[in-house]
């Protein structure tokens, strides 16, 4: 059953049906999970699908469950740079080398890297800069490669039983995902440049996995993680002293703001900027509760009250759907659906009758 999903999977990819493809390999891993090639497969469909996370988990994946692949390190390295991660893109591309010396598209890709780091440390001068390509290699070449890129996860559920929130100081990130009674050997933590990947399988438990890409870049030799009793506590340690308006990165937060850290106090309390800025009264938040159900909404608050529902319940790919195209669209469209939002720009849709205009500051 497996090959036979493989195989389908494979003739749709070559027919450019790449949603099609990324849904029949997750079906094949669901039945064959500890098969490398396929993650390495559908690594290279999240690629093409601009699903860069996915990719470079899916080829994580691969490379834990076969560290002979070459083609996984292609996969996570092309990920990677398309991410603009060219540190950890580098040190993929020299293990794959090592693997594959005969590949020439390594040291190429080599340079490249260090072509694109020198340039984000000023060590290119512009004449140079202008001819580094920006992408990192036709698909069709990255394809003809013998092993595929991989991600560390299959498919989550609908609704997780994990919830995750983070606060910051100001030279580190604190992510918590609370999990009860987890052990730390069903824990996998990965750190990129810009990227957290957080795979958690326990027996009897929903299997958990956040790969976000980060709102800034982090140091991933200095981050560290420990699974408690209750929880999962990740301190990821920032690159630069920059506040985070979000955990996750996202084109329309406005420029960060470089924190004075001489200014922080050694004991001020860490702000938290997402979910709970301040302490929560939860007497009071089930009075209010309580206190809605009993009034009759209508008009623009119960549509309100409806849109807040929505997005309570919803799992993480519907809320970052939901944002992106409200934003987008200058608030005329509001969709769930990440696969479609993600891929592309929302356009705005005004009301019969109405036309749409931006304003010119």
């Amino acid at each position: 059953m497996a090959s036979a999903l493989e195989t389908k999977a494979k003739e749709a990819y070559f027919d450019d049906h790449f949603e099609l493809a990324l849904d029949l390999y997750s079906q094949a891993i669901g039945i064959n999970p500890k098969k490398a090639e396929l993650y390495a497969d559908r690594a290279q469909a999240n690629i093409k699908l601009n699903n860069l996370p996915d990719a470079v988990a899916d080829a994580n994946k691969a490379i834990e469950l076969d560290p002979s692949m070459s083609k996984a390190y292609l996969r996570k390295a092309t990920a990677c740079m398309k991410l603009e991660e060219y540190q950890t893109a580098k040190a993929a591309l020299e293990t794959g080398a090592a693997l594959a010396p005969e590949e020439s598209r390594f040291s190429k890709l080599i340079k490249e890297c260090e072509e694109r780091i020198a340039e984000e440390n000023g060590e290119l001068p512009k004449e140079t800069l202008d001819v580094v390509p920006t992408n990192v290699v036709p698909v069709k070449d990255v394809s003809s490669v013998k092993d595929v890129p991989d991600p560390m996860t299959v498919a989550a559920p609908t609704k997780s039983t994990y919830r995750h929130e983070f606060y910051q100081k100001p030279e580190e990130v604190v992510v918590t995902i609370f999990a009860k009674g987890i052990p730390p050997e069903c824990v996998k933590v990965d750190y990129g440049e810009q990227i957290l990947s957080v795979a958690v399988n326990a027996p009897g438990k929903d299997a958990y996995h956040f790969q976000p890409r980060l709102f800034g870049k982090i140091i991933p030799d200095k981050c560290r993680y420990d699974v408690l009793s209750t929880k999962i506590e990740i301190r990821l340690a920032k690159a630069e002293p920059i506040h985070w308006t979000s955990l996750e990165f996202s084109m329309e937060v406005a420029v960060p703001q470089r924190i004075n850290v001489s200014s922080v106090a050694a004991n001020q309390r860490p702000s938290y900027p997402s979910s709970k800025p301040k302490r929560v009264d939860w007497d009071k938040i089930e009075a209010q509760v309580k206190k809605e159900k009993d009034e009759k909404l209508d008009g623009d608050a119960a549509l309100n009250k409806f849109f807040r529902d929505i997005y309570q319940d919803a799992d993480e790919d519907a809320r970052r759907a939901m944002q992106k195209s409200f934003v987008e669209s200058n608030g005329t469209v509001l969709s769930t659906n990440w696969k479609e939002v993600g891929v592309k720009k929302v356009e705005g849709s005004p009301p019969d009758g109405m036309e749409l205009k931006k304003w010119e500051y």
